[in-house]
């Protein structure tokens, strides 16, 4: 029970969060990660040792999405822009932010559709900061003008 509730209360912080306009990719990454961690978490252990898996999984969750977040300027926001509109799924693409030092790889692995909006696509990202790897998986949808938004990530 204690776990549905953490899982729901994060969700539902997750989904607030997003619908605000001036959240930035390091929040969104750090708010993401710490779900996915407290998530990852809660599938160890039992009783205390369980909620203490799941704050670490949180901490450390949340510390990786904001890491990756801050990372990903405007230049690797388009080059991701660039892989979602023109790669194939299952056909990565690779790049190194020499400003960040950070590389990515991002693949598309499926199309979707999200709210009757045809035009998504599932993908993966796997990028290595500072000498540590950080995967992160995602849904991203284009909009009318022709730019994509991630719908969210995980």
């Amino acid at each position: 029970m204690k776990k549905l509730f953490f899982i729901l209360v994060n969700l539902l912080a997750m989904v607030s969060l997003t619908s605000c306009s001036n959240v930035s990719n390091q929040d969104m990454g750090t708010l993401a990660g710490g779900v996915a961690g407290g998530l990852l978490g809660s599938q160890f252990g039992g009783g205390a040792g369980q909620l203490v898996a799941i704050g670490a999984g949180t901490l450390a969750g949340a510390y990786i999405g904001n890491k990756l977040g801050q990372n990903m300027d405007e230049t690797d926001k388009l080059k991701m822009t660039q892989t979602l509109e023109t790669n194939a799924v299952g056909q990565p693409a690779y790049w190194k932010n020499n400003k960040t030092g950070t590389s990515y790889t991002v693949t598309p692995t499926q199309n979707v559709t999200v709210h009757g909006n045809r035009y998504c696509r599932e993908y993966h990202t796997n990028a290595v900061v500072a000498g540590k790897q950080q995967q992160v998986y995602g849904t991203a949808c284009r909009q009318a003008d022709g730019s994509w938004e991630i719908k969210n990530n995980h």
